[in-house]
């Protein structure tokens, strides 16, 4: 089935095995002894139910990824693997400031993962993310960086990071920043915080909402009703990752999970992977999950999949091309 995958950090993709070598040549110590072990450590995380938990693999993922090369080969693997488990057009993101901490400009890191999603054939671009917990001031750097690559790669701009507390609005600067220099925005919103954080972000000039799933709870709520038919009026996408979700405790189960609720309310949605290597998933394993566990049919996921082409930040010709692959793709 052909796939559009819009919400994958690069920081939280990686292959097991390319962690564990970029680990023992940096001589950084890994939490397992082994490969395989490395990637039973991942999957005890990931469903320790614990957000703690699940984000510890993200300080050994940075530090790893910590060199031009390194970085090269962790996007071009991202794109390869995307586009062997039949994405047709792919964006990833990254907050490349995180680097600097390990002595890598943010202009070298961008570069560097640019050149790695061009070696593969795969249509692909790169959102850069600001990491909302940090000051306005950092993210107003963030905002300058993607803008100084927009036209070589970069198609999106995000905030990411620990949503509750955070709200987008503490970053309205930064976004319209970014939104006047013709950088498209997608905001992580209704994740770990409320369905009006999914509309705040709308009014911001978000085009597409990472997550989102809090969103049921205003549908499920007829006083708040209003939030889901502005999303909706508004044209909001969502890019919603269900084992994710699960995974962090902003979804009980994937049977239970937000998406076919909303999905059936009219809001555009589609379906993704968010940290491949922390949640053990692919975007494979993500579609027959939802054949699996929910009443999604595998005509729902292509037509997500055809609605995640079009809100794609990618060049109409790369749009037009998927959405075309998705159209004439027929069950063998």
């Amino acid at each position: 089935m052909p796939k559009v995958l819009l919400h994958e950090h690069l920081d939280g993709g990686l292959r097991v095995a390319t962690l564990f070598e970029l680990l023992r040549e940096r001589g950084i110590a890994a939490p397992a002894a082994d490969v395989a072990a490395l990637a039973a450590w991942f999957d005890a995380n990931a469903h320790a139910g614990s957000l703690v938990k699940y984000l510890e693999g993200f300080a050994l993922t940075v530090a790893a990824m910590a060199s031009p090369a390194a970085m090269t080969r962790v996007a071009f693997e991202a794109a390869e693997d995307a586009r062997l488990d039949g994405a047709v057009l792919a964006e990833f993101r990254i907050a490349p400031l995180l680097f600097e901490d390990h002595g890598i400009a943010g202009e070298a890191a961008v570069e560097a993962l640019l050149a790695g999603l061009a070696r593969s054939p795969l249509a692909s671009g790169l959102i850069v993310c600001a990491m909302r917990h940090l000051p306005p001031a950092q993210t107003l750097r963030a905002a300058r960086l993607a803008l100084r690559y927009r036209d070589r790669g970069v198609v999106g701009f995000d905030l990411a990071g620990a949503e509750r507390g955070h709200p987008p609005a503490q970053h309205a600067q930064a976004l319209r920043l970014a939104l006047d220099g013709g950088l498209p925005l997608t905001l992580h919103a209704g994740e770990a915080d409320a369905a009006e954080r999914v509309v705040e972000a709308g009014r911001l000039g978000a085009r597409r909402i990472g997550h989102g799933v809090h969103l049921v709870d205003a549908l499920r709520d007829p006083a708040r009703r209003e939030l889901v038919d502005e999303v909706i009026a508004l044209g909001l996408h969502l890019e919603v990752c269900p084992t994710s979700n699960v995974h962090t405790g902003a979804a009980a189960s994937i049977a239970s999970h937000p998406i076919t609720e909303l999905w059936r309310a009219g809001v555009s949605l589609s379906y993704h992977t968010d940290n491949r290597l922390m949640s053990r998933i692919d975007l494979s394993g993500e579609a027959q999950a939802l054949l699996t566990h929910t009443p999604l049919s595998a005509d729902d996921l292509l037509a997500m999949a055809a609605q995640a082409a079009r809100h794609s930040f990618l060049p109409p010709a790369q749009r037009e091309a998927a959405a075309a692959a998705i159209a004439a793709w027929t069950p063998v």
